[in-house]
């Protein structure tokens, strides 16, 4: 067969297969090609979730007659001239507005600002018409109508239009925030209207237009500099996340990437600080020289190559652990939301099922070793905490306290403490409710953690060992991991084919449920054991060890006890949250509790 060259309008058809995936992905191209002109109010209209309509307006640059001509033809385009190594636009391939003409009935109108009037040429199905003189403010007009109806087959993969126009929706909201000093409209007749009014430099306003106004309380700011790499932004606390990632934004030199490598490291950040299956809330903005980052590797756009990829990973992974231990620790204002919602009039929980009253033994979130009450020695993983300075007054004792011991300190002095699980301390505007497990855990877990990093953890030698019996191949495991157990204060030896002996236990967890964390080792380790060994998983493990060795649920707190716990959570990195994501403790403002009162 002989070969032959393919019409323009196919190789158009060909094009707009890799580039116009859905109605969104013409609204992407288009919005970037009213920011590359230097637009500061964008207006979106849609209909039929993109499909039937799609109309993108401008006060941008405008273009002239001869522009028009050529903006509908394949590569042509002023973002670019013979170089890809200096790419510093949204679009740069020319190939977006004459893949949309080959699919759809396109036509634009255009007028320059110093034009006296403005033109506009029509394309439909691959057939562009004659330009001819146009009514036009300057700017551009760019509509879209019946897109594929050229290549029926494509609308057989299209989801619902409601699912269309919430594609549509999501784009919009990452241009959004992404270019604070942009206004965007977005309307239609198949959806309610957004706007998002310009901020100016204020990027934080403009994430909590898109975000919700929680995420100014919840967030953290970023900025750091490596080499020649630069990242600002801000991540959530914590204890401040979402059911998925799609509240995870990325940019890079001003462009919206759904990078695989950037949000690895976002959940690389976050790692043993959120709940599993749960996300954290950022937005990130990477700033580098073009001639380090390959942003042509697809026609969407979205994906990028960093020249160094483990460089801007360290780089995101360092900043967010950085801001986290210095500001993360504070729970979110959620917690203290949610929990008022909960006293209000007429509330009703979500689930339907009765309720059995709480206990640290039917706790869903109860530690793996029972909890042994009154009976139960001290803790001794508080002998090294420091004491407390606070005055802890005996519980429920109508003696007011003294205004100093509360005012000095963010966590206040403990007051009480509520089914032998949670500690009430009074704070100088308001009230702090304390998980006494989860808070401790967390302490544990970054003592651990910083010692790692030092030396091999202090021990206690069994006076017996403690025999386990697991399966051989769990043996197996645990025994190729040994030396790095060791490292975390655990000693471990093969007694028999199916056994496991633990000679020594890390000190700083006092007594330990050796038979539970030894399975839960061998099970964690089974899931996610790799070539690299455990050395890169130690901190993972470590915090799983702290969960084992850390103040039970239903054990009773002396008052010095508590207020070790408060001192010593205000100085640890990441308190706010124990290892699991959960919060390790909840802050009511006194303005909260009269409200409650009607008091205010």
């Amino acid at each position: 067969m002989a070969i032959r060259q393919l019409s323009e309008t196919l190789i158009n058809q060909i094009a707009a297969g890799e580039v116009i995936e859905r109605p969104a992905s013409a609204a992407k191209e288009l919005i970037e090609n009213a920011l590359d002109a230097g637009a500061t109010r964008i207006e979106i209209a849609t209909s039929g979730g993109g499909k039937a309509l799609l109309r993108v307006s401008d006060n941008g640059s405008g273009m002239d007659a001869a522009d028009l001509e050529l903006a509908v033809r394949r590569h042509c385009t002023s973002k670019i001239s013979e170089t890809l190594e200096d790419i510093r636009t949204l679009g740069f391939r020319g190939e977006a507005l004459p893949s949309i003409g080959s699919v759809a009935r396109l036509s634009i109108a255009s007028r320059r600002r110093d034009s006296a009037g403005g033109h506009e040429i029509a394309v439909a199905g691959g057939k562009i018409a004659h330009i001819r003189p146009a009514a036009a403010n300057p700017g551009t007009i760019v509509e879209v109508r019946d897109l594929f109806f050229a290549t029926p087959a494509r609308l057989k993969f299209l989801k619902t239009e409601k699912a269309e126009a919430g594609a549509i929706t999501e784009i919009v909201k990452r241009m959004a925030i992404a270019f604070p000093a942009v206004r965007f409209v977005l309307s239609g007749s198949d959806r309610t209207t957004l706007e998002f009014p310009a901020t100016g430099d204020d990027h934080l306003a403009r994430m909590a237009q898109v975000l919700g106004k929680e995420f100014r309380d919840n967030a953290i700011a970023l900025d750091a500099v490596r080499e020649e790499i630069s990242l600002t932004g801000f991540a959530g606390v914590p204890t401040f996340n979402r059911g998925n990632s799609a509240h995870q934004y990325a940019f890079v030199n001003g462009r919206p990437v759904q990078d695989k490598l950037i949000l690895s490291a976002i959940r690389g950040a976050y790692a043993e600080t959120i709940p599993s299956g749960r996300h954290p809330v950022a937005v990130l903005s990477i700033t580098l020289d073009p001639a380090l980052v390959d942003v042509n590797v697809h026609p969407a756009k979205s994906d990028v190559r960093f020249r160094d990829p483990g460089l801007v990973r360290g780089l995101i992974v360092g900043a967010i652990r950085e801001a986290l231990a210095r500001d993360g620790s504070r729970a979110a204002t959620t917690g203290a939301s949610d929990m008022l919602r909960s006293f209000r009039p007429g509330f009703q929980p979500q689930a339907q099922r009765p309720q059995a009253p709480w206990s640290a033994e039917t706790s869903p979130f109860r530690p793996h070793q029972p909890a042994t009450g009154l009976s139960e020695r001290p803790q001794a993983s508080f002998d090294g905490l420091s004491m407390p300075t606070a005055r802890a007054e005996p519980q429920f004792s109508p003696q007011p306290a003294a205004p100093e011991a509360t005012a000095r300190y963010p966590l206040g002095a403990a007051r009480a403490q509520i089914h032998a699980n949670y500690i009430v301390a009074q704070t100088e505007d308001g009230l702090v409710i304390v998980d006494q497990h989860a808070a401790h855990e967390r302490l544990v877990f970054e003592a651990m953690r910083k010692a790692l990093h030092s030396k091999r953890l202090a021990s206690q030698v069994l006076l017996i060992p403690e025999i386990i019996d697991i399966p051989e191949e769990d043996c197996d495991r645990l025994m190729q991991h040994a030396a790095e157990l060791s490292e975390l204060g655990l000693a471990i030896e093969r007694f028999g084919p199916g056994a496991i002996a633990v000679r020594e236990t890390p000190a700083m967890l006092g007594e330990v449920d050796a038979h539970g964390l030894i399975r839960q080792l061998a099970d964690e380790i089974a899931e996610w054991d790799t070539a690299s060994g455990l050395s890169a998983k130690l901190e993972y493990v470590a915090a799983t060890m702290a969960c084992h060795g850390s103040v039970r649920s239903g054990r009773r707190l002396r008052p010095e006890e508590m207020n070790a716990l408060l001192r010593e959570m205000e100085v640890t990195p990441g308190s706010g949250q124990c290892n699991h994501g959960r919060p390790t403790y909840i802050e009511l403002k006194l303005s909260d509790i009269e409200r409650l009162f009607g008091r205010s």
